[in-house]
């Protein structure tokens, strides 16, 4: 059955009658082993049986496809496992290893190589950005790329039927042909506009700093030295190993193969594909010393402000939220086609939890409920330690 159509035949009542298989941390399904538990620490047994009980009762009720789900706690992976299907039409269960669109989670590790580029001294984050991609037409009011990496520089998002683009682009410089003559939404610094064509330009801006094409500035700066080996474009043609099936609702809300769609329009904004234990290595990089310095996690992690004074509550790549005791909330998420993601962490606790799921649009507030479990028992053991 192609997978090229809106409109594919729907999988009728397959999702009432998923058995909600689950796999702990397993070795590739390329192996052909069969997945085997790795013992998490004893202390957060408990809580991880809760957190399985928790998602395994959210993908029955909400008829996503499935989920993979991993959680690391100061560094360690303690929790990693699927539930329901990579691919519903064969029957292939989810595993932890399997490689989704993490949509918008791509900003975050694109503003990771930007700030590679700044502690290199090759990239200013607030000169024009001409300096960097000359092409680029100015306009009314000068825009700078830290405006771009908070969302206040006025770029357009999408219009129309734009989310589900099918013509390939060479290059992140052609890509800018979507928007680039269009007028800005606002002037640069006044107002705060999520927009995926922001990070289009970013990556263009990557290319005019660092010299090399973006995928393998992203690869040398961001993917190889954190040890993201399943992380990369998603390309179409491909094979891909481990790659999940994409699936959409259609109007009477069964679940459909998604569309086709090429995303090589927005690799930084929101086209690579990833997996879960490689989404927590990203995130647990900048909870360390070693990978970014203390003043590159502050800019990334700092709420940006309108020109007026007022907070936008993101920063440069990452949402700055609080939990509702008072706690401060460092994430992502991405909506793509054919998949929902979510990339949270506490840094104090140094909690982490990456969830993605293979269907357009899900509910992905149980991510949240797991962190919150993980957050309280964390931060319940160490209350209890003697220090």
């Amino acid at each position: 059955m192609t997978r090229m159509f809106h409109h594919a035949v729907a999988l009728v009542g397959l999702l009432a009658i998923l058995p909600g298989v689950s796999w702990g941390q397993s070795a590739s399904p390329s192996t052909g082993d069969a997945p085997a538990v790795a013992p998490a620490p004893l202390r957060y047994a408990a809580v991880i049986e809760d957190a399985r009980r928790l998602v395994r009762m959210d993908q029955r009720e909400r008829g996503y496809p499935g989920i993979a789900i991993a959680v690391s706690v100061d560094g360690e992976t303690v929790w990693s496992e699927g539930f329901g299907y990579a691919d519903l039409e064969h029957r292939v269960p989810m595993w932890p290893s399997v490689k989704f669109r993490v949509g918008s989670v791509s900003k975050s590790m694109t503003a990771a190589a930007v700030a590679t580029l700044v502690e290199a001294g090759r990239l200013d984050l607030d000169v024009p950005i001409q300096r960097y991609v000359p092409s680029f037409p100015e306009k009314p009011q000068p825009i700078t790329t830290r405006q771009l990496g908070g969302h206040l520089a006025g770029i357009r998002t999408y219009e129309g039927d734009e989310n589900f683009i099918r013509d390939p682009y060479p290059s992140v410089v052609d890509a800018l042909d979507i928007f680039r003559d269009d007028p800005l939404l606002h002037p640069p610094g006044t107002a705060f506009s999520y927009t995926s064509y922001g990070f289009n330009v970013i990556s263009a801006v990557v290319e005019g700093a660092s010299g090399q094409p973006f995928l393998d500035y992203m690869a040398d700066a961001v993917f190889r030295p954190l040890g993201m080996r399943e992380t990369v474009a998603d390309w179409v043609t491909p094979i891909v190993a481990g790659r999940a099936s994409y699936y959409v609702r259609n109007d009477a809300g069964q679940v459909v193969n998604a569309p086709f769609v090429n995303n090589s329009y927005k690799w930084a904004g929101g086209g690579f594909l990833s997996t879960t234990e490689d989404v927590l290595r990203f995130a647990n990089a900048h909870l360390r010393d070693d990978y970014l310095s203390k003043a590159s996690r502050k800019m990334l992690f700092t709420e940006q402000r309108t020109d007026a004074g007022e907070g936008v509550g993101y920063g440069f790549g990452w949402f700055i939220q609080q939990d509702d005791a008072g706690r401060r909330l460092l994430s992502h998420a991405g909506g793509s086609v054919g998949g929902t993601s979510l990339m949270i962490m506490q840094p104090e606790t140094r909690v982490v939890v990456a969830g993605l799921i293979n269907l357009t649009g899900a509910n992905n507030e149980v991510v949240r409920e797991v962190l919150g479990r993980f957050v309280d028992a964390t931060s319940a053991t160490s209350a209890t330690t003697p220090h």
